[in-house]
């Protein structure tokens, strides 16, 4: 029916939207996983620091440790929905194709 096709290309158009987006978001955090990172990647500055240790090392492994974990879930979301879209896509149906394209340009656009 005319209305389920609308609402499959605005659910695949919204599902390209949300690709662009988690894309974005983990450029992010990346570019701040980078940041936190520590300056030494010798073994030592990678262990858990001691009780008796002094500076800030501790809280900055901490972070990146994070963000890393946090890239890890963006990438499995955007892997899931690259795939949905393009199994969608696979259809071969033009005006899906034209939802995951209208998507994706949005997407990025915002």
């Amino acid at each position: 029916s005319p209305a389920g096709m609308a609402l499959s290309v605005l659910v695949i158009l919204l599902l390209s939207v949300l690709y662009e987006a988690v894309k974005m978001g983990k450029a992010v955090l990346l570019r701040r996983a980078l940041l936190a990172l520590p300056r030494s990647l010798s073994r030592e500055s990678l262990a858990e620091p001691e009780e008796g240790d002094a500076g800030d090392a501790g809280p900055r492994q901490g972070r990146w440790f994070r963000y890393h974990v946090a890239q890890t879930l963006f990438h499995v979301a955007q892997v899931v929905l690259g795939y949905l879209v393009m199994l969608a896509v696979m259809s071969y149906n033009a005006w899906v194709f034209l939802g995951a394209v209208a998507g994706s340009t949005l997407g990025y656009f915002v």
